[in-house]
């Protein structure tokens, strides 16, 4: 709750480790770290540097000496052994720097270790962990991990999964219990280090960019920090979407990745030092196309041809197809597939020559292309206007052209600080000269949220950074491409909404994990996330942020327009699975319609008034889902109150119909079909009606009632016809099953009523009816067994015991229903030959009926007890 400062150097100085003794918490030491970082340069080390002691709880301290380096130093982690108290190991990062060990409690070190791989890279490393039963035995962490037996004058590799290790924790009381972080996440093992769990059920990938191509489903594309840039679908054919459903694209850990607009089998991915590749997943061959293939490696910055920034842009023009730029100082362009690169622009950065030396210092150089300063570090292009290009800087500048790249304008709007990073550029679908641009500077300890928003191709600019928390700076802003003056913000806390074109914001978390969001989309309604820490995150179908009006909220009751809806095959139909930490969940398998109640009880309230969804086409209802039996209506019940029932609140409710009709009405007898119980057949491409019914009757307002449009798979080569002729024998399978159930039921309910007659005669004494009764029930169980097989009580026992009519009429509609495609001949045929053995135990019902059941019933009359009633035959759906 309170703290109070009792080690303290200067302000350019902070602790970079704190070790206490493990059998004597009074007894601390500190690694105190001088170390700077800004976007042109890292330094680590300075006089200011050193290890620290205190031995009354920390405070008051001593700086240690005695044979650790003097002068300049930078990082230092040290780690106090459980076995041997007064062993202390610390690794240093020096001129003279490695691993240092003392055997008193730090008053005198040697150094035992200057192995390089234990302080290359020293700033981003430098971890010692001291082994808590064996004093010889330590770890490091760096690139790799070591462990040292010998007190740490030598080391052996850990093989550990993935590589730059950050962290370890070891069980005190059982050290072959470890747990290590690194870049790839956190790893377990329980044998000393022999083996290690897998970091791969850990949904923590971090992602600089996305973006989305135009198939149906969309695939979305982005890079992920220490790994490979990503192509993954946002639905499949399935509950999940499993790692075999993505794909490397090409590229590295820190670029954008963008499809060919022309063909989304390929992809331009890019990595830092100005590496771009054009990658073909048909081949699988990544070729490398860079504008400038000079390595930045010890290299100057102001000795680079192109400085490309860590996290370069590239634009695969929409505009031009086959067009491709790759920002640096300098806007790059190729129109041959990257075989050759023009300058599309001048340096477009204030090229301040001081920020474009070595980065690190004072001991060691830094060039991994974190620090390559200044360049352009976003591109965007209109939409609606051909040769309309923005860009900004990462040195505080915003450019346009409207020639085609011919000729530049700054454009940079007033009170954009010089120091800032003009993060992302978004351009309006709605009007020429509109754009959004989303400016960080918390790269130099700024963190107020800073945004502008133009309507005259950058002339003038108004902020619409108000209402954003003071200290959430944002990554992105865009505008939703269906609704002019719809924003989204991503901060690097969460995701924020504005109905007010930025005049007004709110959070718009949601079920989202509080986490940066570094780049978002609207892709055809849905809105689609790239966070830092957390994956892609996907909001399906934002239809009411769209339509809402200030009326909607006063309405008691109001159904919003669904989206058109193309008729995939994902995860309602086929199945795959529950839940995963390998994988992501499939996209929604239907129509999503969203509905708004004003007032609605709670849960826990009894009495609660009905309410309905009903699809129709035309004035034919196809389906209703209901929250209670009672009719809401005034029509005939619905045979079918839904697979999943409404349950709705007060406010927005969202629901998914999965576009099928109702399932075949069966018997009690489900286990017959295992898991896969028949469906009804999936509605075809058309225009269809939901209606939203309440208590009060069937509203007529046009609020109330929406026509959608479902569309056929783009992706299938099924006609009209063959699905116009698919659906009707599925609808005829559908009533032969159905058929077959109601043929099923009159047959157990005449043996029931039998088997009840005779008992009662027998309570009355009377012993007539035992033998026709048995005689009966045996033939009605023969012709039982003809249509289904009673042994059947498990998912698999199909395969011990010979399914019957009912599996095989439901066999049938499953493969006819297989894929989107017209009915085999064979299917034809199949019926034919199934109805042909329905229609004969209908007969021999129906003999039975006649002659023994008419017998059973004469003695029953003879015996004054009331005649078994045949049921009716239940009239079939359409």
């Amino acid at each position: 709750k309170t703290w109070r400062k009792t080690l303290y150097v200067n302000d350019t100085t902070g602790a970079s480790d704190l070790a206490i003794d493990p059998t004597n918490p009074r007894i601390f030491y500190a690694a105190l770290w001088q170390h700077g970082r800004r976007p042109w340069t890292m330094e680590s080390g300075g006089e200011s540097s050193g290890l620290w002691k205190s031995t009354d709880g920390g405070e008051t301290w001593k700086q240690l000496a005695g044979g650790l380096p003097e002068g300049v130093v930078g990082k230092i982690g040290v780690s106090v052994s459980a076995a041997r108290p007064q062993r202390v190991f610390a690794l240093v990062e020096a001129e003279k720097g490695g691993l240092f060990r003392s055997d008193d409690g730090g008053q005198k070190w040697t150094r035992v270790s200057e192995d390089r791989n234990l302080i290359q890279r020293a700033w981003y490393y430098t971890h010692v962990f001291a082994h808590p039963k064996n004093p010889d035995e330590v770890f490091v962490l760096n690139v790799q991990a070591w462990r040292s037996s010998d007190g740490g004058r030598t080391f052996q590799r850990l093989r550990i999964r993935h590589g730059d290790h950050h962290d370890l924790w070891i069980d005190p009381d059982d050290p072959s219990r470890m747990i290590e972080g690194d870049d790839g996440g956190a790893t377990i093992t329980f044998n000393a280090g022999r083996s290690w769990s897998t970091e791969d059920n850990q949904p923590t990938a971090q992602i600089y960019r996305l973006a989305t191509d135009d198939r149906t489903p969309y695939w979305i594309y982005g890079a992920q920090q220490d790994n490979t840039d990503i192509a993954i679908p946002s639905a499949v054919a399935g509950r999940r979407i499993d790692q075999g459903d993505w794909h490397e694209a090409g590229g590295g850990e820190s670029g954008w990745a963008q499809p060919d607009p022309r063909d989304p089998e390929i992809t331009w991915g890019g990595s830092y030092g100005g590496e771009i590749t054009r990658h073909d997943r048909r081949t699988r061959q990544s070729r490398v196309v860079t504008a400038w293939p000079q390595p930045i490696d010890g290299n100057a910055t102001r000795d680079l041809k192109y400085r490309f920034n860590w996290n370069a842009p590239i634009l695969a023009s929409k505009q031009e197809p086959g067009v491709v730029y790759h920002a640096a100082q300098k806007l790059l362009r190729t129109a041959d597939e990257g075989t050759t690169w023009t300058e599309a622009s001048p340096d477009l950065t204030r090229n301040d020559l001081s920020k474009q030396g070595y980065a690190g210092g004072p001991i060691t150089r830094e060039i991994t292309g974190v620090e390559t300063h200044p360049t352009i570090f976003s591109i965007a292009e209109s939409p609606r206007e051909k040769g309309v290009l923005w860009a900004g800087t990462d040195d505080g500048l915003v450019w346009i052209t409207r020639d085609n790249t011919k000729t530049w304008q700054n454009v940079t709007p007033k009170g954009l600080p010089e120091t800032a990073q003009v993060n992302a550029i978004d351009v309006s679908a709605h009007a020429d000269g509109v754009a959004y641009v989303a400016v960080t500077g918390y790269r130099q300890g700024d963190d107020r949220p800073m945004a502008w928003r133009t309507a005259d191709h950058g002339k003038t600019w108004t902020t619409i950074a108000a209402g954003l928390p003071a200290n959430e700076f944002v990554r992105v802003v865009r505008e939703d491409p269906g609704r002019r003056g719809l924003l989204f913000a991503g901060t690097e806390r969460g995701l924020w909404t504005s109905l007010d074109d930025g005049a007004s914001w709110q959070r718009f978390q949601q079920n989202l994990p509080a986490v940066p969001v570094a780049d978002l989309q609207v892709k055809n309604g849905d809105l689609v996330l790239a966070t830092q820490g957390r994956g892609f995150w996907i909001l399906d179908d934002i239809t009411p942020l769209r339509t809402w009006a200030p009326a909607t909220a006063t309405a008691a009751a109001h159904v919003f327009t669904p989206r058109t809806t193309p008729r995939l095959r994902t995860w309602p139909d086929w199945g795959g699975g529950g839940p995963s930490l390998l994988a992501g969940e499939s996209g929604p398998g239907g129509v999503v319609v969203w509905y708004w109640l004003k007032d609605y009880p709670e849960a826990s309230a009894k009495d609660k008034p009905a309410v309905a969804l009903e699809f129709r086409q035309g004035d034919k209802l196809l389906r209703r889902f209901v929250t209670a039996k009672p009719e809401v209506d005034g029509e005939a019940k619905a045979d079918d109150e839904g697979d999943k029932p409404l349950e709705p609140k007060a406010g927005l409710n969202r629901f998914v119909w999965d576009m099928r009709l109702l399932d075949p009405e069966i018997s009690s007898s489900k286990e017959t079909f295992g898991d896969f119980p028949p469906e009804g057949p999936k509605v075809i491409p058309g225009t269809y009606t939901v209606r939203l019914v309440t208590a009060a009757g069937t509203p007529q307002e046009k609020a109330h009632e929406q026509s959608f449009a479902v569309t056929a798979d783009p992706r299938a080569t099924a006609s009209a016809t063959d699905l116009q002729e698919q659906y009707e024998l599925l609808l005829a399978l559908r009533g032969d099953i159905e058929r077959a159930h109601d043929l099923l039921r009159r047959i157990r309910e005449t043996r029931e009523q039998a088997k009840a007659m005779t008992a009662k005669a027998g309570r009355l004494g009377q012993t007539a009816l035992a033998e026709p009764e048995k005689a009966l029930s045996a033939k009605l169980t023969l012709l039982e067994e003809k249509i289904i097989n009673p042994k059947i009580k498990a998912n698999q026992d199909t395969l011990n015991f010979t399914p019957k009519l009912d599996f095989q009429f439901s066999g049938l509609a499953a493969y006819v229903g297989s894929a989107d495609a017209k009915p085999p001949v064979a299917s034809y045929a199949r019926r034919k030959e199934l109805l042909a053995q329905l229609d004969a135990v209908q007969k021999d019902f129906d003999a039975l009926v006649a002659a023994d059941l008419a017998a059973f019933n004469k003695v029953i009359a003879d015996a004054a007890i009331p005649p078994v009633a045949i049921l009716p035959k239940k009239e079939k759906k359409d």
